[in-house]
């Protein structure tokens, strides 16, 4: 993947108050990804795309609450819902030791510790415990949790997951 792609970190799900903030579903467990001063690309459900200032975040139960520079009242963080939050790759902090952005995982080939060709990751979700890949080969599709004792390496020199499947997951 290119590092000035640009990935999607969140979604205005719906406002706040009466001063223009905005609820903010992130994609990211982090909040950092929205702090203060933070320029992000915000596209509106028609397309336009249109860059912001995050003014202030905070968590609020399961979304942030973001004021962005300019929007000032509700009417104007209304316009607002629906949108989606934008960075460039390169604007990410690198993940920590044993961890990865899902987008950095999509295209890569999974084999089995035998060197089995398994297919390549198509998509993840999450399931609350841990994170899953969707990996396809032709129509089959394979679902792989995302846990240590599954996902032995990840390579992206040579582009490739390697997975113990425990037996019965194939």
């Amino acid at each position: 993947m290119d590092k000035d792609d640009t990935l999607l970190v969140g979604k205005i799900v719906g406002v706040h108050g009466m001063k223009g903030y905005l609820k903010v579903y992130s994609f990211d467990e982090s909040i950092d990804l929205f702090e203060r001063g933070r320029q992000i690309q915000l596209k509106s459900s028609s397309g336009v795309i249109k860059t912001v200032t995050v003014e202030d975040v905070q968590s609020y139960k399961n979304v942030l609450r973001v004021a962005f520079e300019g929007i000032l009242d509700r009417t104007a963080a209304e316009a607002l819902t629906g949108s989606e939050l934008l960075l460039k790759r390169s604007e990410l902090p690198e993940p920590e030791e044993g961890q990865w952005y899902w987008c950095d995982l999509i295209g890569l080939a999974v084999h089995g510790v035998d060197g089995t060709y398994l297919g390549h990751v198509e998509n993840l979700f999450e399931t609350g415990s841990n994170d899953v890949l969707v990996v396809k080969r032709g129509e089959e599709e394979l679902l792989i949790p995302v846990t240590e004792s599954i996902v032995c390496d990840v390579d992206f020199d040579e582009q490739k997951i390697s997975v113990d499947l425990p037996e019965g997951l194939l």
